[in-house]
């Protein structure tokens, strides 16, 4: 089994940068599809970005496309969330999730979250 921890978030300025990581223990993280989720007060959790667990695809929300980049160092154990362009909208808690590759489960293996506040 998996543990997920994410590096802590910050406040950020709209327009700023910030980059996200989330370490993996227990298990190599090469068996698994990952993806960063976030979730902002009042709204329902949104799959922002994922990641096969080879790196050689990617999926990104409407709403973050061509913003953020996510990638993957499996060499490290670790999944990264790039954000640039950060607006306002952007602010809700970030977690990591991990997914058996190549299958049909849910991501079900999930990090602690960290938060993100993009202020105007």
């Amino acid at each position: 089994q998996v543990q997920l921890v994410e590096s802590e978030g910050g406040l950020v300025q709209a327009g700023g940068s910030l980059r996200l990581s989330c370490a993996a223990s227990g298990r190599s993280l090469s068996a698994y599809d990952m993806g960063w989720f976030r979730q902002a007060p009042g709204k329902e959790r949104e799959l922002v970005a994922r990641i096969s667990w080879s790196g050689a695809v990617t999926n990104y929300a409407d709403s973050v496309k061509g913003r953020f980049t996510i990638s993957r160092d499996n060499a490290k154990n670790t999944v990264y969330l790039q954000m640039n362009s950060l607006k306002p909208e952007d602010t809700a808690i970030y977690s990591c999730a991990a997914k058996v590759r190549l299958s049909q489960l849910p991501y079900n293996y999930w990090g602690q979250g960290t938060q993100v506040t993009v202020s105007t």
